[in-house]
């Protein structure tokens, strides 16, 4: 393609920068504009590189066939409080009835949209993100593949699997133009075996397990506690396929550890516990109950899970992993509607009663799905064999509440650092004074050169409110600046978990914070 004539070519040999936001140059051969896509050609020995805030700067490179663009963003300024969108609340909110509600709505995370289906501000999406990378990353580590699966799906799956008319009214259908009935997914059973059945033909090609990260819904007929019982939910929902019981329960042992590591890297300790399979099905199935005291459910479980150790990361998933399943399930623990006194009465002083919320459930259903829905593959003796199913589920919207349930004082939320949506809240108590501006922009630069997630109050506010928004927001660590350290050469840092204040200087501040 020949290089359009320009009059770039006419300019300085070295043209450093052209701003984008003005009418860029054109030619006789038609507008270099067409519609909003910005086209600009430069001489055959320049490179184009496009850069932040619509410039583009011009390098000499040598010989190119065409021009090349690539883009580069900038560092985001959006950390800065007094540019970030957070409208905290001071008082708490009449319809907020449990302690995640209220502290999620005061600290600006959320919004009620509807009943029970809120707006995620950018506060609260980046908690929620970094629960989804975190449940991502173990079902990964599991050997699960994900896969992305339709919000709506058609009913006709859910009349074959028997589910349509027992699901009951939680269920929203809706009615396209075609008159065809369509599912709002509270869950995807019947899609993803589905999917199975019409792309798994062998046996070679089992065993499987697919997961889907995705928003869901269940038409509750009271929503209520936020995000702990909404109608519109942040849901992970796993699905095995094996040809064996045994194979089956290999993969169900795989979910079980996973997530004891997915609850335990969110910084909340979830014990498994026998729970009913309700309408997913099946005969096996365990609760993982986070312990709170403002938890929906009474619990029942032997006080030596809390010590119980977290496999690590280095586990063999494609090992034996029963006898890690027996040690997490040959304690007594039990959810209110499983609790038999008897056997509650053998824990004998052990036992620890206290409320807990639900988190996540695994699910071995057998061949309920496969059966009726004829998910099968071609065995070894060419014979269909129906596959052996289990489903895992984790309420990742829901895990946010629980964490904030478990994890808060009377002046807010106290994030565990993996989750945090900032490791550092850095707290200008004089802003406008020249020496603690540059002070923190010194320091704000330095974190944030070391990859460390601050969120810089720099507004001209009065040093309780900022303190009292960053204990609102609960961020592991607070790097105060004022005035009077600085004379003495130092910084202060706080410590939200455990209150401890630290004077030291800057650069001590840095290292401390940085490793």
């Amino acid at each position: 393609m020949p290089l359009c004539p320009t009059r770039i070519k006419n300019r300085k040999k070295r043209f450093p920068v052209i701003d984008m936001k003005k009418r860029p140059p054109t030619c006789n051969r038609g507008s270099c504009v067409r519609g909003r896509k910005l086209k600009i050609f430069v001489a055959e020995t320049k490179k184009a590189l496009l850069i932040g805030d619509g410039l583009l700067k011009v390098q000499s490179k040598g010989c190119m066939p065409r021009p090349l663009f690539s883009c580069v963003k900038k560092k985001s300024m959006t950390m800065r409080l007094s540019r970030y969108f957070m409208p905290t609340l001071k008082e708490n909110p009449v319809e907020a009835q449990i302690v995640s509600h209220r502290l999620m709505l005061r600290a600006g995370m959320i919004r009620q949209s509807s009943a029970g289906i809120y707006t995620w501000l950018p506060l609260g999406l980046r908690v929620l993100k970094k629960i989804e990378n975190i449940v991502r990353e173990e079902q990964d580590r599991a050997g699960a593949q994900e896969l992305l699966m339709p919000t709506l799906q058609p009913s006709d799956l859910w009349k074959d699997s028997g589910r349509y008319d027992a699901y009951g009214p939680e269920m929203l259908r809706v009615t396209d133009r075609h008159d065809r009935v369509l599912v709002y997914g509270p869950t995807a059973e019947e899609v993803i075996n589905d999917l199975v059945r019409n792309e798994l033909k062998s046996y070679k090609e089992a065993p499987k397990i697919l997961y889907n990260i995705q928003w869901k819904f269940r038409d509750e007929v009271r929503p209520r506690f936020g995000v702990m019982r909404g109608r519109e939910f942040l849901m992970k929902d796993a699905y095995s396929f094996d040809l064996t019981y045994e194979g089956a329960k290999h993969s169900y042992n795989k979910m079980f550890v996973a997530y004891l590591r997915t609850f335990a890297r969110c910084g909340v300790h979830a014990i498994p516990m026998k729970a009913s399979t309700g309408p997913i099905g099946g005969d096996l199935s365990h609760e993982f109950i986070v312990l709170a005291d403002t938890g929906e459910e009474q619990v029942y479980c032997d006080k030596a899970y809390l010590d119980m150790e977290i496999p690590s990361e280095n586990i063999d998933y494609d090992s034996d992993l029963e006898p890690l399943y027996q040690k997490w399930t040959s304690l007594y623990a039990a959810t209110e509607e499983k609790y038999d006194e008897a056997e509650a009465k053998a824990v004998g002083d052990n036992l620890l009663s206290a409320r807990g919320i639900e988190v996540g459930q695994v699910f071995y259903y057998g061949k309920k799905y496969s059966k009726p829905m004829n998910v099968a593959v071609a065995g070894e003796d060419g014979k269909p064999v129906l596959f052996e199913g289990g489903c895992y589920g984790i309420g990742v919207s829901r895990l946010m509440g629980a964490i904030i349930e478990a994890s808060h004082d009377d002046s807010g939320i106290i994030w565990p650092e993996s989750v945090a949506p900032f490791k550092v809240g850095l707290v200008n108590l004089t802003t406008g004074k020249a020496e603690t501006d540059k002070a923190c922009e010194d320091l704000y630069a330095q974190l944030q050169k070391a990859g460390v997630e601050v969120l810089y109050d720099d507004r001209d506010e009065r040093a309780g409110v900022k303190f009292s928004t960053m204990d609102l927001i609960g961020l592991p660590y607070q790097l105060i600046v004022g005035s009077r350290g600085l004379a003495n050469g130092v910084v202060e840092v706080k410590n939200r978990k455990t209150g401890e204040r630290m004077e030291m200087t800057p650069e001590a501040a840095v290292a401390f914070l940085t490793k």
